[in-house]
Parts: C-alpha cells; structure tokens; sequence
C-alpha cells in the first residue's frame, strides 16, 4: 500500500502548488548530475561545516521552530545547502513516498568491535600532497553518517546533525545499484533477457531510443539517448521529464507528458548504442519499468521482497514517488544507515546476508564485481575514476582490492572492499552536488582504512 506523506492529504488551500514547489526543488537534487558537472571541480571555498550544522543554525529547533528556521513543504529551498543537512533526514515529511517493508522478522545481528585507531588513519586527497586524517575527512566531507564494517563486525559508527541511527536518510543515486542489483537477479532467475530487446518488455517504447536498445545496455548505461540534466539549461529534457512527473508546474499552455512512463516514450536516439558509458538517470528509470512489467509489482514491494525482508532490515526503507505513485527508481530511496551496512555486507559475503540467508546470487555479487567495460567508462572523461567501469549500476574501481561502490551525489555511498573484509557506508549534504565534491578525499580515505586494517 503506497504510504503518503502528510503533504499529500492536508486540506490547507493551494496544497499541490505547495507540493509541487518543493517537489521541483527535490527533483533538482536527486537526479543523477551529468557527466559534465560530475568532472567539474569542486569550488575552493566551501562552507564552514560546523558553522552550517544544523545545531548551530537551528533548523527546526523548538516547538514550534522560529518562523525563519522552519523547512517546510512549501519552501523552494528545502533541500538546497544548508538546509539539507536537516531535510536529506526527513524526506519523508516533505513529500509524498511509498514503503519498502522490512518484514516480520528479527533483524540481522550487526556484532560490534570498536576501533578507536580507525580516526587516526592518515592519507592523501587525491591530487595533493597533504596529509589528511579519517577524522578530519568527516567533517570535511560533511558527513552526516558513516560506518565501518571490517569481518562481519562494526568497527566504527558515528551521526552528525539531522541523522540518528533510527532515521532513514535519502540515498541519492545509491538507490540505481540496488535496482541494478534486483534486476540482475531477475534475469539470473531467467524473469527477462538482458540481451533482449528492452521492446520486448516494452513495447511501448519501440519508438524512442530504446527502440533498438538492449535491456544490457540500459543495465550498464551505454545507450545513446537524448537527454541533458544540466539544470542551468532552461532548454534541457530534465525539465521535461520535471513537468511529466508533477515535480514543477506545467504552466497554463502544457500539453506534454503528465506521467513518467509517458515521458519516458519521448526520448530520441543520441549516438549510438554500446559506444561509450553514458551516466543517466532515465536508464534506470527504463529498467525500473522493465522491473515492474515482469515481476507485475511496484518496485517498493519488489524490493521489500527480495533485499530488503531478507537481509534482515532493522527498520523499513522508503521510495519518494511521483503523482501517481511510481517511485524515484534513479535516486529516491531512504534508509537507515545500518541497513546499508547490511546489503553491502551482503555484497561482501558474495550475496549471504548477516543473518546466513543467500539473498542475492553469488553469480550476480560475481558479475558486479567483474564489472564492465573500461573501455567504453573512459570515453566518457572521469578524470578522478582512471581505470573503473560500471555493471549492473554499480561502479567498479578495477583496482588491487576489486573494490566498488554505489554512489550518490552530495556524498551518499556504499564501498565495497572484498580484499580487506570491508564495508564502508557514508551519508552525507555536501553543498557541492557533484562526486568532485567527495571523491578527493573520501575515496583514498576509504582506501586507507582498508590497507590499515588488512594491517590488524
């Protein structure tokens, strides 16, 4: 049953304007940055995190809150910097979501081990020749969660701000890897072809620029389609793809698309197929559908079935959604960090939850793993990912360790280490969208941590 926020059900006058305005501003954060702004660097000067906590700026703070340190359903700026800090851990009471249920069950045990070395490990930002520690990374980085596991065990766990451990947080574009893994699941049960046509699947696409696409091309973003998120470009489809999903105003004279499915049946072929890694959200919206039409589920209830009640959740996730009830397939999921800590640990232990469950099939942890084509990543110009690649919307690093991720802007991820035993997942609002925010310093801090304790 899709669970609405109150934003949906108040009867205060001019409701769905108000939705709407804080629905757009939601949309323009969570949509996967372009390739472009992905490479773009990080501006030298930054906000002072401690300075733009929410403690020290008082978001939401007393009963009620000051009228100016209110965030609410009807402000454009609810997820813009610094308000974020408070609103990526409360998504759910500014917009409407549909729930993924944990189950009935027990949750797995998540045995603990501190390490208090782990804040003293030292390392170098990629490009410089300073020497940073784990802890000076956090704040940096404007962490709003992070935790280490290392053998099954966690060895340090820490909330800043907004984030409890008992509050889901937004999960940005991490969520494209679990619907990448549940649809590698599918098509290892034999539920679609990933070389199949996605027509086959979708007919009601053979028009657009999945007409002659493959379900594995979506799968590993290699299609070519005409599709821009640059959000400075009044002209770009990601403000189409915004009016059909309810997330702005159509305006008085619209008569486009007025569903994400009938938006999706308007993108035109740009270049080729199976050419050059293309990193767009649309793909995963596509699969999404695929996901959908073969299993006859809404990807909540997919989800709940096949990850999230069988890892042993601790507490249920959640999916934005969009005026009819589809979920954010590219960025909308929310969940609570130790759960995460759960499917990566999952990932880890070659598809075995904590609880000793096979959840995923060690042949789809295996395919992930080997990633995809180099080849084809390059192309497309990630200056600070030399070497990766990118399976089942995963991104894999190819490096000693065989590490790989799931990634999100403003600094959502989930490492995987399988050399080290290691699981790190982070939270967090950077102000700075793009990976160039966060790679820097978080990727060789995760690295570090993973030599120190291959050390122990």
């Amino acid at each position: 049953m899709l669970r609405v926020s109150a934003a949906v059900v108040n009867p205060r006058k001019n409701i769905m304007t108000n939705y709407v305005r804080t629905a757009l501003a939601i949309a323009c954060t969570v949509l996967a940055v372009n390739i472009a702004s992905a490479q773009t660097p990080a501006p030298a000067a930054l906000p002072d995190p401690a300075a733009t906590s929410v403690d020290a700026l008082g978001w939401m703070k007393g009963f009620p809150p000051q009228p100016d340190r209110q965030i609410t359903f009807d402000d454009q700026t609810s997820v813009a910097y610094p308000r974020a800090r408070w609103s990526f851990s409360h998504i759910r009471e500014l917009v409407p979501t549909a729930n993924v249920w944990r189950g009935s069950g027990a949750a797995s045990p998540l045995p603990s081990a501190p390490r208090n070395d782990i804040e003293a490990v030292t390392f170098k930002p990629l490009g410089s020749e300073e020497t940073v520690t784990f802890a000076q990374m956090i704040p940096r980085t404007y962490t709003d969660g992070i935790l280490v596991m290392h053998r099954g065990k966690v060895v340090y766990e820490k909330y800043f701000g907004a984030l409890t451990p008992e509050r889901p947080h937004i999960a940005m574009s991490v969520t494209k890897s679990l619907v990448g893994t549940v649809a590698a699941m599918l098509a290892e049960e034999g539920k679609f072809d990933p070389s199949a046509q996605v027509t086959k699947y979708l007919p009601e696409l053979k028009d657009t620029a999945y007409g002659d696409a493959t379900v594995r091309q979506v799968m590993d973003m290699t299609v070519g389609v005409r599709y821009s998120e640059r959000y400075g470009d009044p002209k770009a489809e990601i403000w189409d793809y915004a009016r059909a999903g309810g997330m702005m105003g159509p305006g008085p004279n619209y008569t486009g698309p007025k569903s994400f499915y009938e938006f999706l049946a308007t993108l035109k072929k740009e270049g080729a197929h199976d050419d050059t890694f293309s990193y767009k959200t649309v793909n995963t919206e596509v699969l999404a559908w695929i996901l959908r039409r073969v299993s006859n589920q809404p990807l909540a209830d997919l989800l709940s079935e096949r990850i999230w009640r069988r890892i042993g959740a601790e507490q249920d996730a959640y999916f934005m959604v969009d005026r009819i009830g589809t979920e954010s397939a590219g960025a909308g999921l929310n969940a609570v960090l130790r759960d995460f800590a759960r499917f990566g640990e999952t990932m880890r232990n070659g598809g075995r939850a904590p609880n000793g469950q096979q959840v995923i099939p060690k042949a789809v942890v295996e395919d992930i793993q080997r990633g995809g084509d180099p080849a084809k990543f390059a192309k497309a110009g990630y200056a600070l990912l030399p070497g990766w690649s990118y399976r089942n919307m995963w991104w894999v690093s190819n490096n000693p360790h065989g590490a790989y991720m799931a990634r999100g802007i403003h600094g959502q991820s989930i490492y995987v280490d399988p050399k080290a035993e290691m699981v790190i997942v982070r939270y967090a609002a950077h102000p700075v969208a793009a990976s160039a925010g966060n790679d820097p310093l978080t990727l060789p801090a995760f690295h570090a941590v993973a030599e120190a304790l291959m050390r122990q």
